[in-house]
């Protein structure tokens, strides 16, 4: 994930009394992944290479259907930053930042309002430890790793006035609001959005309000 700027925040809980910090806190300053361009038709076709596959993908279908296709031509796993598009379309393994720029730039090419969209989600420490020991053996940062939960990336599309759904690009799935807690559960949103969308209450996800560009904790563990 290409995190421009940003160092991870302790998330260590706070002194007896006091209430832990928000799951959400290691990556309060995180931005979205970002890829780059060299400004030139290396990186511009690769784009439109993407934007084609999409479409061909679609075959007449749903614009609302999520592309699944992505997951299936690159595996979620260990990426390197920063990553231009004309390397990232040749690579077999990416993670889910760039997945998820990937689903964001199929999503807008179809005509549909999309919106980067960052997670944290809850897994045990086996996981944990399996992850750290592929990352570290590419010599990549395990930065999203937490202690019992982690950062991921993903997409949201507006679906309706005010409604989104929730897509995790890397795993290739709509994520449900009504999801119950525990491995691998949603305990985290923040939707990246002009204020213009979501209105005074925010964005609405199942039963669920979102205020753009703040994190809303969801559930409990």
């Amino acid at each position: 994930m290409y995190l421009v700027a940003a160092e991870p925040k302790s998330a260590a809980a706070l002194e007896d009394g006091v209430p832990a910090a928000p799951c959400h806190a290691r990556w309060q300053d995180f931005p979205a992944s970002g890829l780059s361009h060299h400004g030139d038709t290396c990186c511009e076709t690769a784009r439109e290479w993407i934007v084609a596959m999409d479409q061909s993908q679609l075959t007449g279908g749903e614009l609302l259907t999520g592309p699944r296709w992505l997951r299936k031509r690159y595996e979620w796993g260990p990426s390197a930053w920063p990553m231009h598009w004309c390397e990232l379309v040749e690579r077999k393994v990416i993670d889910c930042g760039a997945h998820s720029a990937l689903a964001h730039e199929a999503f807008t090419a179809r005509g549909l309002t999309a919106f980067r969209a960052q997670f944290v989600q809850r897994y045990d420490a086996d996981a944990m430890a399996q992850w750290r020991t592929k990352w570290g053996a590419e010599k990549v940062s395990d930065h999203w790793l937490g202690d019992d939960v982690i950062y991921h990336e993903g997409n949201a599309l507006l679906v309706g006035d005010d409604e989104v759904k929730l897509w995790d690009s890397s795993a290739g799935w709509w994520i449900n609001p009504r999801q119950t807690p525990g491995y691998g559960s949603l305990a985290a949103v923040r939707i990246f959005a002009d204020g213009q969308w979501g209105g005074g209450d925010g964005f609405r996800w199942g039963e669920h309000r979102i205020k753009p560009n703040v994190w809303r904790e969801i559930g409990g563990a």
